[in-house]
């Protein structure tokens, strides 16, 4: 008579499983992650030792495993072959820029099509500011025939409610546009809590 203990139910798929089940199993023990708390994703280990109740090693492997999905996806995905506005952009910038402490503003330089020629960051800033000059924009633009810009950047604070340096900003940045002959066709600022779009605000 047969001894051998049934088989073993098979794992739900990892895609399935609650954000709780994916640290334990990352860590080696049950965590109960802060309730409602979206902040862990751009919080550092020292971060996230306080509010997950975490050693320096588990905050360490935590925040390692954080950075390997982000360039998992970022490896898996590809920019839009045409760009009409922020639309098109957004789920390809969102990993690449929310998860930063600092602001970056990036230009996306199109043909008449909207095909993508040229991206590039164009700015780096501080934690609320990052200062741009139209020439840092345009000239790739000129050098490349562009017919039509993008920029985007991102808001370390998570709100993605332009502030007024962005809208002066965009103000300059259009102006520059129309004289040079190249359109802007869209200011994107993303953030963890969501993202604004100043065509789709009616601001371009």
């Amino acid at each position: 008579m047969s001894t051998s203990a049934p088989p073993r139910t098979p794992p739900r798929d990892v895609t399935a499983w609650s954000l709780a089940e994916l640290a334990s199993a990352v860590l080696g023990r049950p965590v109960a992650p802060p309730a409602e708390d979206e902040r862990w994703k751009g919080q550092d280990a020292e971060a996230l030792r306080g509010s997950w109740r975490l050693d320096c090693d588990e905050a360490r492997r935590l925040v390692a495993a954080r950075e390997l999905g982000r360039r998992a996806l970022l490896a898996s995905t590809a920019p839009p072959t045409l760009i009409r506005g922020g639309a098109d952009l957004h789920a390809w910038l969102r990993p690449r820029l929310v998860h930063l402490d600092r602001e970056e503003f990036h230009a996306f330089h199109l043909d008449a099509r909207g095909a993508l020629l040229h991206e590039e960051c164009v700015s780096r800033g501080t934690l609320t500011s990052s200062l741009v000059h139209p020439r840092e924009v345009f000239a790739p633009a000129l050098r490349l025939r562009a017919a039509a810009v993008v920029v985007a950047h991102n808001h370390p604070s998570g709100d993605p409610e332009p502030s007024a340096e962005d809208r002066a900003a965009t103000r300059r940045l259009h102006r520059a546009g129309r004289l040079l002959g190249v359109e802007l066709l869209d200011h994107v600022v993303v953030a963890r809590n969501g993202w604004c779009s100043f065509l789709e605000r009616g601001w371009l």
